[in-house]
């Protein structure tokens, strides 16, 4: 029997073996140690730092009842955790002298944890991103559509698509450098693209979605450069790559909003979207 307690290890399949079956049977709000898992398996660890990944999982009564995992230089990603347990981990963490830079999920497990680092560390939590997962309930794609089509994106579009990636991560204000040479490492290079272009065929919005796992697919990111909004592209070619996802076989379809943009929050509710859990990432500072 497995003890209780934080079991770490920088084994990927280790941690599948123990944690798989526990992520894939709720994979909404575990959607995050799903994508990053799948994306180690399928790149390795190279591209991420050179470093190895800490992956973690809470051991209950010899069930796997919560999971943790960081990669190198990232913020320590958290699935829902009591407050007791955020802090179990947190003090595991301190004692074998991890730090990580922060940490994101679900805004009650971060809070609680980043309370915990800082009592057990005396870091001071400064929260820096909030979002709001939101889960596809009936789509209900804009009608009417504006001018153009979906098409999905291929070898001849990468410079156009690492273009609008580029304004998507400013957009986000994410610390990236988006490249020929840059874009293998980053996360923006193993997911399906669909622009949505006007008549004339000029690109004017993209939507990503990642490969689909445990039957769900993220989309993940949508753009449409300052110049193009306000015509309702984001909202057409997201109803384009959800429909598609559907039509794949996905059983959940997810993405992430600003929650402090009411714009898009709108857009996405009205396309079906319904906020399944506030997500909240904390960086952490020495006083």
């Amino acid at each position: 029997m497995r003890a209780d307690g934080w079991h770490l290890t920088e084994d990927l399949d280790e941690f599948l073996a123990e944690a798989g079956e526990f992520l894939r049977d709720r994979p909404v709000p575990h959607i995050m140690a799903l994508t990053w898992a799948a994306r180690l398996k399928a790149r390795g660890t190279g591209p991420y730092g050179g470093g190895r990944p800490l992956l973690g999982r809470l051991s209950r009564a010899g069930s796997v009842a919560g999971v943790c995992h960081q990669l190198p230089g990232r913020s320590l990603g958290l699935t829902p955790l009591t407050a007791a347990e955020t802090d179990s981990l947190a003090a595991h963490l301190a004692a074998l002298g991890h730090t990580p830079p922060g940490v994101g999920g679900d805004h009650d497990t971060t809070t609680a944890f980043a309370a915990a680092w800082q009592r057990h560390t005396g870091a001071a939590p400064a929260p820096a991103v909030r979002l709001r997962l939101r889960r596809l309930g009936t789509l209900t794609p804009p009608d009417p559509a504006p001018a153009g089509r979906a098409r999905a994106a291929g070898e001849a579009d990468h410079e156009q698509l690492m273009d609008f990636c580029r304004g998507f991560a400013a957009d986000v204000r994410e610390d990236v450098t988006i490249d020929a040479a840059t874009w293998p490492t980053t996360r923006y290079a193993d997911k399906h693209y669909t622009f949505w272009e006007t008549p004339d065929g000029t690109p004017v919005s993209m939507a990503g979605v990642n490969p689909a796992v445990a039957g769900l697919a993220q989309v993940d990111p949508v753009y449409t450069p300052s110049a193009h909004r306000g015509h309702g592209y984001a909202a057409a070619v997201t109803a384009a790559v959800t429909r598609a996802a559907l039509t794949a076989g996905a059983t959940e379809v997810v993405l992430f909003t600003d929650a402090t943009n009411p714009t898009s929050n709108a857009l996405y509710q009205r396309l079906g979207y319904d906020v399944f859990a506030d997500w909240t990432t904390y960086t952490f500072a020495q006083d």
